[in-house]
């Protein structure tokens, strides 16, 4: 398996089987042209994706910058496969580089596998919060 950073609409497509929806080629360039934002995929030998982890920075004036763990995925046919950590540790080494204070993901307290995922790789159970949103729709 190899780790990369995507940097070309092409590779997001490519991607497309492993998003919760189909990809946008107007979002997928505005993910790689927005600052701070970036994705890593993960191929299997054969050169297919079967995996990524997408991070953004978050900037504060009294925190500095940390990076949120924003999604990641795992194809189902390789999942158990120490991917998932795999693509969670390059994230937190590329925050390290970025000179990041650290990173955080917000994670179901049901999702046993991306639990265990993220302890895997080094993350702390920082407690439980609520989380409230606003949907605007996507179109």
């Amino acid at each position: 398996m190899e780790i990369r950073r995507a940097t070309t609409v092409a590779e997001l497509m490519a991607a497309a089987p492993l998003y919760d929806g189909p990809p946008r080629e107007e979002w997928a360039e505005g993910f790689l042209g927005a600052p701070g934002h970036l994705m890593l995929l993960a191929y299997a030998p054969d050169g297919s994706p079967v995996g990524f982890v997408s991070g953004i920075e978050m900037r504060h004036p009294d925190k500095g910058v940390e990076l949120c763990l924003y999604e990641l995925s795992v194809a189902e046919s390789h999942r158990r496969r120490g991917i998932g950590r795999a693509l969670t540790e390059a994230l937190a080494a590329e925050a390290r580089e970025r000179g990041c204070y650290g990173m955080w993901v917000g994670v179901d307290t049901d999702n046993e596998a991306a639990l265990r995922t993220y302890g895997s790789a080094g993350a702390v159970d920082e407690g439980v919060f609520a989380m409230r949103g606003w949907g605007f729709g996507t179109d």
